[in-house]
């Protein structure tokens, strides 16, 4: 099964995705957007973006754990992952952004 966005609302108002594998683990986040059709525009650029390995910074956090972040042409932050313990789950995460991100399956639960 391939993976999908769920395109939500936070309680301030403000819009943000979450991209999931197939197996429903959350792959990459999103920052907040203010109006639904920026964060809509996001999902569009997680799908240009996500196959494009040049797209990804591959960071370290103050406390160790490994994470990256997808950026898109203009070199803004799309999207953010987890923290992974290991450069090598890290890069399974990248492979997993960029397996699952183009998919087209969006369920919004902004209208629930």
């Amino acid at each position: 099964m391939s993976g999908w966005y769920e395109l939500s609302k936070a309680k301030d108002g403000q819009f943000h995705f979450v991209l999931k594998a197939g197996n429903g683990e959350i792959i990459l986040t999103s920052e907040l957007y203010k109006a639904k059709a920026s964060a809509l525009n996001g999902i569009e650029s997680v799908q240009k973006n996500s196959p494009e390995d040049g797209k990804y910074d591959r960071l370290e956090a103050k406390n160790g754990k490994l994470y990256f972040n997808l950026k898109a042409v203009n070199h803004q932050i799309i999207g953010t992952s987890q923290m992974y313990s290991t450069t090598q789950t890290r890069d399974h995460g990248i492979e997993s952004v960029k397996t699952n991100g183009g998919s087209e399956k969006i369920k919004d639960l902004t209208e629930a």
